[in-house]
């Protein structure tokens, strides 16, 4: 099911079995970050990440490192290279990325918990295509040192797990003595998103979750948000170009690259310095946004993705981060929860 680059054979214990995103170093295993061009010349790490520390200490047991878009540069799940995980849903359809290895691994049980990145998308979107749970973490909570960097300003690691007991746990192994705390939400504030057209069926079960959930719901329109999304891609895009220089520069590397997250590279270095300015500015307005909103309810909820898993074949073209990036871009804490519908 190419869940897996690189398998590991957990060891002795039962401890929760772990699947680490292959953009995460792993001691005595080589980062490929889903990329031939990084595969070819990768060593193993000689140390863990910082990440794995908690886990390493509970007792967890590696089994593998997970699969992902290239670079973990994209919303598909498609890796060309090293084969695309399949849908454990429909394996006709995509299984969203980039964190898609991570995904399949806990919803065919080959893990109990799964370390993703997000830098705009790429655990909650796989999450929602694979009707597990995953939680995009506060910017700057988990230390990222041994993380391949994709957009520094943005990117975060978190859990993915089947269920939301799943997440806690992984939470746990992040972040040893992590617990639940505070009160439940009373009043969430539903977002409509103006410009991004939602399935009917999606947002007709995430509004009855909500009725369920017995909380109060506030209608909250946010006119804003189609300028977060652009600063966010433009930050995305710039700062994956810039820590991803080496392998557009070096001919022979920028050959081994897939066609489409070259192409997204190239996109990136070609980002004005102007709109980078101007993406950053809106950045600080935008925080202030959402703070203000978060000052009147506990929760902003929205689908994660607006759309069912398209077909393999249908990858190129589908604005799979229209509902993610401006959360990255807030560096809030996002939650994703499988929610069922009369379709998948």
């Amino acid at each position: 099911m190419c869940v897996f680059i690189t398998q590991i054979a957990p060891g002795p214990g039962k401890g929760p079995l772990l699947a680490v995103k292959d953009l995460i170093d792993v001691v005595g295993t080589p980062t490929t970050a889903g990329s031939r061009a990084v595969a070819d010349d990768a060593v193993a790490a000689t140390k863990d990440a910082l990440c794995i520390a908690g886990a390493r200490y509970l007792g967890a047991r590696i089994n593998g490192k997970a699969n992902l878009v290239e670079l973990g540069h994209g919303g598909s799940g498609v890796n060309d290279y090293f084969g695309t995980p399949v849908n454990p849903l429909d394996p006709a359809r995509l299984p969203g990325g980039s964190s898609s290895g991570s995904a399949v691994a806990v919803a065919t049980e080959a893990a109990d918990v799964a370390y993703g990145s997000d830098s705009g998308g790429s655990i909650r979107i796989p999450s929602a295509f694979c009707g597990t749970a995953g939680l995009k973490t506060t910017f700057g909570r988990i230390p990222l040192e041994g993380v391949r960097p994709l957009a520094p300003s943005l990117d975060t690691v978190g859990p993915m797990a089947r269920d939301v007991g799943g997440l806690v746990l992984g939470m746990s192994l992040l972040e040893p003595g992590f617990s639940l705390d505070g009160d439940a939400a009373v009043v969430v504030g539903r977002l409509r998103i103006p410009g991004v057209d939602v399935d009917p069926a999606i947002d007709a079960a995430v509004d009855q979750a909500l009725i369920l959930a017995e909380v109060e719901t506030v209608g909250i329109p946010i006119p804003s948000w189609g300028d977060a999304y652009w600063a966010s891609s433009i930050i995305l895009d710039w700062e994956a170009a810039q820590t991803n220089r080496q392998l557009t520069t070096d001919a022979s590397l920028k050959a081994k690259l897939g066609p489409l997250v070259a192409a997204r590279l190239d996109a990136g270095g070609r980002v004005p310095e102007t709109h980078v300015t101007m993406a950053l500015s809106l950045q600080k307005r935008w925080v202030t946004h959402l703070d203000q909103l978060l000052d009147r309810v506990q929760l902003l909820a929205t689908p994660a993705v607006a759309f069912f898993p398209p077909l393999c074949d249908a990858a190129p073209g589908s604005a799979f981060s229209a509902l993610t990036k401006p959360v990255n871009l807030a560096g809030l804490p996002a939650l994703c929860l499988p929610i069922p519908t009369d379709r998948l």
